[in-house]
């Protein structure tokens, strides 16, 4: 890999030797990972957690990009931006206007070039080190690698607030009787990864904006025939919940029926589209 050489020291070679740091640069290609970060008002955490996942993933010699969407007026996005002017690895887009975090992470998946595509939030409720134990199921010919709260070996490091707790659950129970992910352990958990084209394809058809496009994703790549695995995680609650518990449930619960909805939609256009062509092939024969 090329390096960049910096002269800190600049003396007279004969006196003392000058000090030379070698700084290794990403050449322009395909990584192995795109991270997406999805971000709004986060600028009192976003560097730690970029520069965490930045020492994970040079440790680990992962190729990577990392892309924040970062809405808000926080000075997020500036924060971002003046750190990829030291590494073209990083970038970031968004605006001073909420999108919401299916927007955002739809933005940067068609940004996104690497093998392997996913998301991990802002807020570092699971440390980027979980990503080892996802990585290994592509390898196994899954699809959709997602990490889960809801598993036999997850680890709740620190718990939300009970009312939350149950609140959650009885939603989920609502969106499984509308849509079913009866499967699926987890659908909110911040932490998914996808095989690069599976990844564009799935957010190429996604639509919701808010907090319900995973629940969407999920739903789409099951009808897709997708393989999904589930994975056990670390996770911890941070009490910094951007959910409205009245307002924000009210618009999860519509955006569960308009991804029902579309779903019905689907399936009678391609009830109708078997139909005719059940019907020319009678009317060939």
């Amino acid at each position: 890999m090329p390096t960049s050489v910096t002269k800190l020291l600049d003396t007279d070679d004969s006196e003392i030797e000058p000090t030379i740091v070698c700084t290794e640069i990403e050449m322009p290609g395909v990584p192995e990972l795109s991270l997406i970060i999805p971000a709004y008002n986060e600028a009192r955490g976003i560097r730690r957690t970029l520069d965490a996942t930045q020492s994970y993933l040079n440790d680990q010699r992962i190729s990577y990009e990392i892309i924040v969407a970062a809405d808000g007026n926080d000075g997020t996005r500036e924060i971002v931006a003046e750190m990829g002017r030291r590494d073209p690895r990083l970038s970031v887009l968004g605006s001073a206007e909420r999108g919401g975090k299916g927007r955002g992470i739809r933005a940067g998946v068609a940004r996104a070039r690497g093998r392997i595509v996913g998301f991990a939030d802002a807020d570092y409720k699971t440390p980027i080190e979980e990503l080892a134990k996802i990585l290994p199921w592509f390898d196994q010919g899954f699809d959709v690698v997602i990490g889960s709260r809801g598993m036999a070996d997850s680890k709740i490091e620190r718990p939300a607030a009970l009312y939350r707790r149950l609140g959650s659950k009885a939603f989920a129970m609502g969106l499984r009787l509308a849509i079913g992910l009866w499967d699926i352990a987890d659908t909110q958990c911040g932490f998914k990864f996808f095989r690069g084209e599976t990844a564009r394809d799935l957010f190429a058809r996604q639509r919701i904006d808010g907090y319900m496009f995973d629940v969407e994703i999920l739903h789409l790549a099951q009808q897709l025939g997708y393989r999904i695995q589930q994975v056990g995680v670390r996770w911890q609650d941070d009490g910094d919940s951007r959910l409205n518990l009245l307002s924000g449930n009210w618009q999860n619960m519509l955006d569960i029926f308009r991804i029902r909805f579309a779903s019905m939609r689907g399936a009678v256009a391609e009830s109708r589209e078997l139909e005719e062509e059940q019907t020319c092939l009678k009317r060939a024969a």
